[in-house]
């Protein structure tokens, strides 16, 4: 049971760490790893109540660089987009789904770190964010892979670090929130997902602070090369889970 704990605090500091430093992505790390040592349905709740926690106390550290209008539309129309990816979940091929999921996100991970896109708004655009909460409710929905649309916003906009990682925190906060109301009506909150979670907390908390500091660090350009090499992770992860049979 020690080295169980163990595990969950190591797993628990990094993946706190990729989500506080660059907005997104923890999930792709914590329930992957957390899942080799303890069941799925353990794994997925006990990310989840992590989520909303970072991302608790990132709106409470940066909740000036939350661009309210932006999460608030983003959050509607990934609402909208729920009820898809539930169903694709449910009726689809998910070995199929995933493989050109992840393809896709890798193709426009290159694109978006060695192509020339001069494209950015200047305002927000309600056409695109229609197109990217819509996206990200129905990857949301189906595989609870939210980040890519929502970066594909944030580089648009040309939103800093700080802002970035703020905005994402203002969304994912009320949709992880209701995510656990959902695990709490299933009964999937257990006394063991919470023990998990009290001993995650000497690991969740120094990394949220680390993850601002070196976001603070990373500015312009080179951020979202950061972001767009973890996206390409991310993609890979998908297609390579996908082709080791392991359920994400």
């Amino acid at each position: 049971m020690e080295i169980i704990f163990i595990y969950i605090l190591i797993i628990s500091f990094i993946a706190t760490l990729v989500r506080s430093t660059f907005g997104f992505g923890e999930s792709l790390v914590a329930v992957p790893l957390f899942s080799i040592f303890i069941p799925l349905s353990v794994a997925v709740p006990l990310s989840v109540l992590i989520s909303v926690l970072v991302a608790l106390v990132v709106v409470i550290q940066d909740h000036r660089q939350i661009h309210l209008n932006s999460a608030k539309w983003l959050i509607f129309f990934a609402v909208l987009g729920i009820p898809i990816g539930l169903l694709i979940l449910i009726y689809g091929n998910g070995f199929w789904v995933k493989i050109g999921l992840g393809a896709l996100i890798i193709l426009y991970s290159l694109y978006a770190m060695f192509g020339k896109n001069t494209f950015h708004l200047q305002k927000d655009n309600k056409y695109w964010l229609f197109i990217c909460g819509f996206l990200s409710g129905i990857l949301g929905g189906a595989y609870g892979v939210n980040g890519p649309p929502l970066v594909m916003y944030g580089n648009m906009r040309k939103w800093s670090a700080k802002e970035f990682r703020a905005t994402l925190q203002g969304y994912f906060l009320p949709a992880s929130f209701i995510g656990i109301l959902g695990y709490l009506f299933k009964g999937l909150i257990t006394l063991q997902v919470l023990k998990y979670f009290i001993v995650s907390l000497p690991a969740v908390f120094p990394a949220i602070f680390l993850g601002r500091y070196l976001n603070h660090r990373l500015q312009g350009e080179s951020f979202f090369k950061y972001v767009y090499a973890g996206l390409l992770l991310i993609g890979v992860f998908l297609i390579a889970y996908s082709l080791m049979g392991i359920k994400t």
